[in-house]
């Protein structure tokens, strides 16, 4: 008997194992030596065959067989911009896992960019690590493709944006560390409480000034914009909106910095004008990194455990790469914050004091 279903849905409908190069090449309308290349990431590959090519491996669900054999003893750890200590906490907890696993860790940065570029991927493509990690990052469709088609793992460690459902991804409670920074000063009695940002395009800074806001809210406090300034993680930002801060006729008592970086240009800016910390301007950061206990006075801030989500983000790469974890490769997993009480945090001034 012949069978009346379409022969499209015959094929779509096969296991990922049947569906063979030749298969995949003939849909293309390509050689199986061209879909050989687009596996083996090849860099002499027209963009728009690879795209198709690996449309229709993505679709068949094929997976290269003997995958984990034919990886690298490598993990891929992915900047958007390395070049402070927050990193080292994230590369010695990856290279925590990585040693225990006998893996090495291949640093790479993105330049600034949220998403790494094609010529990056095909790199990856290239080594076959048994892994990639991406801090504050993420991955373009088309990157996404390429890893997938290889049976290349990815974790988002902190994710820029919205990762996806299908993402898998770990991160910090950072509305809840934005609100337990804003609401101890709060409780200290301040009542111009102000803010510098991380950047605006970034998920874990929105959340952090999300509960900076709500703190003030419940408190009975009204939100000034005025005294919110856009900041983007780096110690000049701190001194230099702290210094447009700190000169405002109505200055703030207070301020929450989005991480420890600005709390130190902050530092900076107070010593410049003249004021002293916690006794004229009281101060909270966010990391809790190491130089915030030894800096003069020790600062108050919020630990994220950066060195356990980075943990947690190889181990479950790793997971991941062996065929577990297939149920937290649809999750996100968020570590606790907590709020670090140090010397740079004390009750306001007294009016004319």
């Amino acid at each position: 008997m012949t069978s009346s279903q379409p022969a499209e849905s015959r094929t779509r409908g096969r296991s990922a194992q049947t569906a063979t190069l030749a298969e995949i090449a003939r849909e293309a309308g390509v050689s199986a030596p061209t879909v050989s290349k687009v596996l083996n990431g090849r860099a002499d590959v027209a963009p728009t065959t690879r795209s198709r090519v690996e449309g229709l491996l993505r679709a068949h669900g094929y997976r290269r067989r003997r995958a984990e054999a034919n990886r690298s003893p490598l993990i891929d750890l992915v900047f958007h911009e390395l070049e402070s200590a927050w990193a080292m906490e994230v590369i010695r907890g990856v290279e925590n896992v990585a040693r225990d696993a006998g893996l090495s860790v291949v640093l790479s940065e993105s330049a600034g960019r949220l998403t790494p570029g094609r010529t990056w991927a095909d790199q990856v493509a290239a080594r076959r690590p048994h892994g990639v990690i991406l801090v504050l990052s993420g991955l373009d469709e088309s990157g996404r493709a390429l890893l997938t088609s290889r049976s290349i793992p990815f974790v988002v460690m902190d994710p820029a944006g919205d990762p996806g459902t299908d993402v898998p991804s770990i991160g910090a409670t950072n509305w809840q560390g934005g609100l337990a920074a804003t609401r101890h000063l709060v409780e200290l009695g301040h009542t111009r409480i102000g803010a510098i940002s991380g950047p605006s395009q970034m998920m874990c800074s929105r959340a952090r000034i999300g509960g900076y806001r709500a703190a003030l809210e419940t408190g009975g406090l009204p939100v000034d914009p005025g005294l919110i300034m856009a900041g983007d993680f780096h110690h000049e930002t701190g001194y230099r909106q702290g210094l447009t801060l700190l000169r405002r006729p109505d200055r703030p008592t207070a301020v929450f910095t989005g991480n420890d970086l600005q709390a130190l240009g902050l530092y900076e800016a107070a010593r410049e004008l003249g004021l002293r910390i916690p006794e004229d301007l009281s101060v909270v950061g966010f990391d809790d990194l190491p130089v915030a206990r030894w800096v003069g006075p020790p600062l108050t801030t919020v630990r994220q455990p950066l060195t356990e989500m980075a943990e947690a983000a190889a181990r479950l790469v790793l997971d991941l790469g062996k065929g577990e974890g297939a149920a937290a490769a649809a999750s996100r997993v968020e570590l606790a914050t907590s709020l670090v009480v140090r010397s740079s945090t004390a009750p306001p001034p007294a009016p004319g004091g």
